[in-house]
């Protein structure tokens, strides 16, 4: 399960309801409690809560939820707003002081990797992400919405081992953290994930150096390749003016979108072939398991996602409907991307307001497209 449900299932209610800051956001040094013992943040205020609360926006694109109680101290940043952003090499240091020791810094055009496997690897992925990264702001582009690549480079963290990742990942995944083979972490903006070639999934197909990178491209790689490259949509998603993090933005339109890019074509070197084709996996689990009215409550609640008993089928949901939108419907799929980009942080919408973006977006209710979707998929078959 990708880390969007998990973190936006926690949002301090605390922090409602807000005041948004005037544009440009001001800067502030607020010094906070924590656990750990007092600490020291400074940043944007992307949002400030009537009870004093903020949300502040670090340099390297880390957000931080601060709550009244645990403030210390706040004064007015004595730094100016850069008039540039940091380069990729400063981040990635900042970012290399923070992890265990071993850690070695690869930049790429888009991209900082924060690592302690080989440097095959992390070159592996990070062209496996560029590729991505240049396919879906195209189709993104041609198809009307305005998508920006990001002003700060995107960040990836990548362990040498799955037992070191999950130690890491706990905090944010619990018990999860040993299934899940990467997730993108809202609050720090980083892809969080491990050396697959070392996954226990794939211990009879290792090979030896670089060998080792031609099992990704294997069967019994698909799904854990999957599922890093979902983390990546998400990531870019939430930094290409496409979504908003911590806004109000339905799970099923974020994963829905992850699934629809989740399953890149290893086999070529240009491209990304897979964009609009059906997604086997998806396509067997929706069959498997949808119910008449999915559509609706997918539209209208988060709830399928965040509970055990249907999360795995909610995902296979997301996929059908945002597949299905995105062949038959895609000019109003654009502009309803367009309104949930234009929410603000830390906002909640109520089923009836969800219910009225659809309609304003598609001119009709969830309801009333049920048929047509299901006729669609009825003829969908995986290549």
């Amino acid at each position: 399960p990708a880390v969007v449900g998990i973190l936006l299932s926690i949002m301090p209610r605390s922090l409602m309801p807000v005041v948004v800051a005037e544009e440009p956001a001001s800067r502030a040094r607020v010094t906070v409690r924590s656990p750990a013992g007092e600490r020291t943040i400074e940043g944007r205020i992307l949002v400030e809560a009537v009870d004093g609360g903020v949300l502040l926006e670090s340099a390297d694109a880390r957000l931080d939820l601060v709550q009244p109680a645990d403030i210390v101290s706040r004064e007015p940043s004595p730094e100016p707003e850069p008039a540039e952003p940091e380069s990729a090499d400063v981040i990635g240091r900042r970012i290399l002081a923070e992890l265990p020791e071993g850690f070695e810094l690869l930049v790429t055009r888009h991209y900082c990797v924060c690592h302690d496997t080989s440097r095959a690897y992390a070159k592996w992925c990070a062209a496996v992400f560029e590729r991505l990264h240049d396919a879906f702001g195209n189709y993104w582009r041609k198809a009307g919405f305005e998508f920006v690549d990001a002003t700060r480079p995107l960040v990836v963290v990548i362990f040498a081992d799955q037992k070191r990742y999950a130690a890491y990942a706990a905090d944010a995944l619990g018990p999860a953290a040993d299934r899940v083979a990467g997730y993108y972490d809202l609050m720090s903006n980083r892809v969080i994930t491990y050396d697959l070639t070392g996954s226990d999934a794939l211990r009879g197909e290792r090979g030896a150096g670089s060998a080792r990178l031609g099992i990704l491209a294997s069967p019994a790689a698909s799904g854990l390749v999957a599922t890093l490259v979902h983390e990546a949509t998400h990531q870019m998603a939430f930094n290409g003016g496409m979504h908003r993090r911590l806004a109000p933005v339905p799970l099923w339109v974020s994963e829905g979108i992850a699934t629809c890019f989740e399953t890149p074509d290893l086999t070529s070197t240009h491209g990304w072939s897979g964009i609009g084709a059906v997604n086997r996996p998806r396509m067997e689990q929706w069959r498997e398991g949808h119910r008449p009215g999915t559509a609706a409550s997918l539209v209208l609640d988060d709830a399928p996602f965040r509970e055990a008993a249907s999360g795995l089928q909610a995902y296979a949901d997301a996929w059908a409907l945002t597949h299905f939108l995105m062949q038959t419907r895609r000019r109003e799929f654009v502009a309803y991307l367009r309104l949930l980009a234009a929410k603000p942080p830390l906002a909640e919408d109520s089923p009836e307001q969800r219910r009225d973006d659809f309609r304003r977006a598609f001119g009709c209710e969830p309801e009333a497209m049920e048929p047509a979707f299901l006729r669609f998929m009825a003829r969908q078959q995986p290549r």
